[in-house]
Formats: structure tokens, sequence, C-alpha cells
């Protein structure tokens, strides 16, 4: 066998045809064992040597794939048939108990390598399936990820009560110009794993991020009673990142935040690069908040400032026109009260 995996190994090196090299050490795999069934006179003789044959299969499996596989686990087949063929004699010349000394390490040997072959491929599996459910729950929530998988059509809920925040820069197009492309991207980078990272903390689901504008919401798809509060945690806890930043001597961004409660529905769409999103007139009445807001400031609804109650302070800022809605009662979310 070493001879003639040296020789294989000496052709793949000169040729460098991977899939020939593959066949060659198959068919090495294959005959010599067989050979050596026959030489010994059959199956009882030569205690089962055959069945190291079966690593042909398995070799090409595991290199080739599947097709290739299969075709050598038929070829596998006929040497053994041609095996069952071919018996020279009944027994040879050595003691019964070397011969079934041999047929416990085949036997044994063969088990341990499939099984080895079997784990090996089991342990992969098993990462790969961890690692498509981290893709899966980087793009879904975790419940709504586990309804898709399990082949859940369509995928849509009613929720009588949640919070939106819409989280926007303002004045980018001026650091667009002052900063290179990857720099820019970094500086966005820096903030959003942070908005990401407050979300976690506060139990609010991200939705998305398009460009420059962050998108959550809580209440969605946990319903939960404090949605609002923990919105309202989050905006402050994005502005204070900012703040910190700055007093720090680094380089940050401005943002505008708006929230708004109210019902909404939720779902996932689309077959490719799906996502799941929410809809509704609370959704788009929060995007206004933070259209019509300002810098560095936090504006809210009627609706999300009743929610908060006493536990946060609030800046009347009175009526304002909003495009689309007409005239809206807003506040300035201030801090929480200590």
């Amino acid at each position: 066998y070493p001879p003639l995996t040296i020789a294989n190994l000496v052709l793949f090196s000169r040729a460098r045809n991977l899939d020939r090299a593959l066949a060659g050490q198959s068919l090495i795999i294959l005959l010599l064992p067989f050979l050596v069934h026959v030489s010994l006179g059959g199956f009882q003789p030569s205690s089962g040597v055959v069945l190291w044959s079966v690593l042909s299969p398995f070799n090409a499996l595991v290199f080739g794939g599947l097709r290739s596989g299969i075709r050598w686990l038929v070829a596998f087949a006929a040497v053994v048939a041609l095996g069952a063929v071919i018996q020279p004699r009944a027994t040879n010349n050595l003691p019964d108990w070397i011969v079934t000394g041999f047929f416990v390490a085949n036997i044994g040997t063969i088990s341990a390598v499939a099984f080895g072959l079997i784990a090996a491929y089991a342990r992969q599996f098993a990462a790969e399936r961890a690692l498509s459910e981290r893709l899966l729950l980087n793009v879904l929530p975790a419940p709504i990820a586990s309804r898709l998988r399990e082949r859940e059509e369509v995928i849509a809920d009613a929720y009588d009560a949640a919070t939106v925040i819409f989280a926007d820069v303002v004045n980018s197009t001026p650091l667009t110009v002052e900063l290179s492309p990857p720099e820019m991207v970094a500086l966005l980078d820096e903030h959003v794993a942070a908005f990401d990272a407050l979300a976690d903390r506060y139990g609010v689901e991200k939705i998305r991020t398009i460009g420059d504008n962050w998108m959550g919401v809580a209440g969605v798809p946990r319903p939960r009673v404090d949605h609002a509060a923990a919105a309202a945690r989050l905006a402050l806890g994005m502005l204070r990142f900012v703040d910190e930043r700055r007093g720090g001597g680094k380089r940050c961004l401005e943002f505008r935040i708006g929230l708004n409660s109210g019902p909404m529905i939720g779902g996932v769409i689309g077959r490719s690069k799906f996502v799941f999103d929410v809809w509704g007139d609370a959704v788009n009445t929060a995007a206004r908040m933070e259209s019509h807001g300002a810098p560095g400031r936090v504006q809210i609804t009627e609706a999300t400032y009743r929610l908060l109650d006493e536990r946060f302070v609030c800046e009347p800022r009175g009526s304002i026109e909003v495009r689309g809605k007409g005239v809206l009662t807003t506040w300035w979310l201030v801090r929480e009260r200590e």
C-alpha cells in the first residue's frame, strides 16, 4: 500500500490533477484488500480482509462528493460479489486463532474508522447548523426564526401596543466629503454597533439600518407592558453614547431620534434576503417624530408620553405641523427620574 500511495502522490505532483489522484487512491484502497482476500483463499481464510475496501467509497465521499462516493460504493459491492464467486479454497495454513484474531481486528478497526468518519461529519453538521442559526438570528428575531424553521407559510401578527424608535444622522453629507469611504463606514459602524448593544441591553428589537438610519421596536415580537420605557431608555442611551464620545475627544455623529407608541403589524416579507418588519400608522408617525425633530434630542408623541407617566422627565414642545399627519402635540424626552 505505501509504495502505491507514494507513486500516486508523485503522479499528482507532476500532473496536478486532483480528480485523477483521488480516483487512483480510491482504486488502490479498493483493489489491494481484494487481492489479499483472493490470495488467502476467500472470506473466511482471509478474515474478511476485503472489508477494508469499504474505505474506497468513504474516501471518494469525503474528498469527491456524494456522486463520486456512490460510484465507488457500487464498485465496492461489485468487488465483494466477485470475491464471493472467486473462492480458491475454504481454508489456508494459518491457525484458527490467527484467523479469528484477524477477523476481530478487521471488523473492529473498520467499525472504528466508519464511526470516526460519521462522527466527523456529525461535528461538521452541528457546526454548520450553529453557524446558519447565528446568521438567521442576525436578520430575524428568535421567535420569528423558530416559526420560520417550522415552515410556517405566512408570518404576520398584529401587536396591540409597541413603541417604535428611529435614529437618523444629522448632516452626514459634509462628512462623506471630509472622510474617506473606509473612515466613514468605520465611524458609522462604531455608532451602529453601540446602538445594537444598547438595544440588546434594554430588550429592544432592532429592525434594520438603512444608510445612516437606525430603526428598532420595543414590544415586538415579544409583547411587553413597559415597551415605551424600554424604547425611551434606549434613546437616552444613544444620546449618552454620543456625548461620551464627544467628551473623550473622539469624532462623533449627531442624531435626531423619534419615538411613537401604538398598534402595528409585524411580519416577514420576501423569499430571498427576507426581513422581519413592522408596519402601521404608529410606525409612520415615529418616523415623522425623527424627521421633524432636532439634533441631539428625542422627540416623542403624546401617546408615548402618556405611557411613560412620571418615570421620565419630559418637556412639552407644543403643537407642530407634521407632514401627512396634521397638527400633533409632541414632547422632548429629557432623562429618566432617579
